[in-house]
């Protein structure tokens, strides 16, 4: 299905482990990698554009039935030594195949009425299970500030599970998330254990909601826009919960409110 590539020097290699290490390197190649069949397939089911694809003789039948789906769409696919896909890989166990796709802003819809800002989430894992859960409830569009993690990291990619094909992602200072706010009359809910319950908020309305870390909580800037803080209600000695599930939980509570 294409020539061989058995040279760890190569210019794809070197490109996809420049773009799986830093996000400076993924800014400066305007590029990010998906790895695996789940999300590639994920990719082309949202008409996402590839740069090339590369995949290795331990593929199953699903990813071989993909590969032919990419070149029949006139991307680039080549074959690389199994021992090459897995000094690539970040998983233990690399199913075979991985993708090089361009950065693509998807569009904000006009008058959003529900965006997230994940405000210092520096844990990956965290970050895209807020991206997933964020495309599942409804939510607009993500706005990431500074001190958070890069969204394209490759381990967000595989948290979000294809959310960040389908979900508008943005990085902003907060002098721009502000001006959002002020644009779109947007209330700002910040996630906040000494907060007013979830449950008692009239969520109805424009809102950007604002979960930040388990560690440090939201920042100074989130703290200024706040238009109120909102808790989770919890019973028993749980103090807190991780930024992920606590996302998670507004985020579907705002989605509740409004079906």
């Amino acid at each position: 299905m294409g020539r061989l590539i058995t040279s760890a020097q190569n210019p794809k290699l070197k490109l996809v482990r420049s773009l799986l290490g830093r996000a400076k390197e993924r800014r400066e190649a305007g590029a990010f990698v998906a790895e695996g069949v789940r999300l590639v397939e994920e990719a082309v089911n949202s008409n996402w554009v590839f740069r090339f694809a590369l995949y290795d003789t331990t593929l199953s039948e699903r990813g071989l039935s993909l590969v032919k789906t990419l070149q029949s769409r006139g991307v680039e696919c080549e074959e690389i030594a199994p021992e090459l896909m897995k000094s690539l890989s970040e998983t233990e166990t690399p199913q075979g195949i991985l993708a090089v796709l361009p950065f693509t802003d998807l569009p904000i819809p006009d008058s959003p009425t529900f965006l997230l800002i994940p405000d210092q989430i520096r844990d990956p894992g965290n970050l895209g299970t807020l991206i997933r859960s964020a495309a599942a409830a409804g939510v607009q569009a993500v706005l990431l500030p500074p001190e958070t993690t890069d969204a394209f990291a490759p381990k967000v990619v595989r948290a979000g599970m294809g959310a960040h094909f389908r979900l508008p992602i943005r990085a902003m200072t907060w002098d721009a998330i502000e001006q959002v706010v002020r644009l779109e009359s947007l209330k700002v809910y910040v996630a906040d254990m000494d907060g007013v319950s979830c449950w008692e908020t009239d969520l109805h309305g424009p809102l950007m909601l604002v979960v930040g870390s388990e560690a440090e909580g939201a920042s100074e800037s989130a703290r200024k826009l706040a238009t109120r803080k909102i808790s989770i209600p919890m019973s028993g000695k749980v103090e807190s919960l991780n930024a992920g599930v606590a996302g998670s939980v507004l985020m579907f509570e705002v989605m509740r409110q409004r079906i």
